[in-house]
């Protein structure tokens, strides 16, 4: 079976036509900008006793869509937010809420660039960064979180008194900020999250700035050889987070570049990203997210 027979075999076929199943398929296929996938290191979790699908969240202004994963006998699950790349809730993201699901999570990554734009066919990287992130705001972001976590909770199958949130990337700057922002959030981990940078009116902060605020612990992964996120800026948030009392902790992978986790990219490193996700499930079990 190759790779796109393995994607097939993830969308949930019952009920759609067959049209309405292609434009599924091609929803929850890899973004463009990081077309051709590694297809020998991908990872791909199949649905077999979970329900997974989209969902449509809630929001203030309007409906934001998302993908939702979680055992398909039960309730009241522990609820993971999943937050995606700036490659927006594509394959990855989707199969790292798969992932969750298999061990007994209620994982939901909100469509957080749905108002500015549909980054899914781009083909590079700084379009996606000039034409939709960078219009993104934070109070918005903050707010989407917010009610995909009410979402999460009125659904009655999520328990958000054992809440927790997951980022990467971009996402891994959001986890930060969220925990910053909400202190009902048991424990975080933020992958590889740029930690500081330029500020503005859509984004007013950055982990650094707010490291004294943030009251739930978070756990950050982050790679020495990371060409974007200096050791130094990693040290500091270490050091301002100890500062403030905080019970977070940073792990730093002395070889591994930015995006470790992504195995569907040539920056994957098997090791970092298995040690990261062992470090991260037992960092939920530590602080109430089970």
């Amino acid at each position: 079976m190759n790779l796109k027979d393995d994607l097939l075999s993830l969308v949930p076929r019952s009920g759609f036509t067959r049209r309405e199943f292609v434009m599924t398929l091609l929803a929850t296929g890899f973004a463009a900008a990081v077309r051709p996938v590694c297809a020998d290191t991908v990872i791909v979790t199949d649905t077999k006793g979970l329900t997974a699908g989209e969902v449509k969240i809630p929001a203030k202004d309007r409906e934001i869509p998302g993908y939702r994963a979680m055992p398909a006998k039960g309730t009241a699950f522990p609820v993971v937010v999943v937050i995606q790349e700036i490659f927006g809730v594509h394959e990855h993201i989707r199969d790292v809420c798969r992932r969750l699901a298999k061990l007994g999570y209620l994982a939901v990554a909100p469509e957080l660039y749905v108002r500015q734009g549909d980054v899914s066919n781009m083909t590079e990287i700084k379009q996606i960064l000039d034409t939709v992130v960078a219009k993104v705001p934070d109070a918005q972001v903050m707010s989407d979180i917010d009610a995909t976590v009410a979402w999460a909770k009125k659904s009655g199958k999520g328990d958000t008194a054992r809440l927790g949130i997951t980022g990467f990337c971009w996402g891994g700057r959001i986890v930060w900020l969220y925990c910053a922002h909400n202190p009902n959030v048991k424990a975080g981990v933020a992958w590889y999250g740029r930690l500081t940078g330029q500020t503005g009116d859509l984004q007013p902060s950055y982990p650094l700035n707010v490291a004294a605020t943030i009251k739930p612990p978070v756990l950050g992964l982050y790679g020495g050889a990371d060409q974007g996120i200096p050791v130094e800026t990693v040290e500091k948030m270490r050091a301002a987070l100890k500062a403030a009392g905080n019970q977070s902790e940073i792990v730093v992978y002395p070889d591994a570049p930015h995006a470790f986790n992504a195995d569907y990219r040539p920056s994957y490193r098997k090791e970092p990203a298995e040690d990261g996700w062992k470090r991260m499930q037992a960092w939920f079990k530590t602080h109430g997210v089970v």
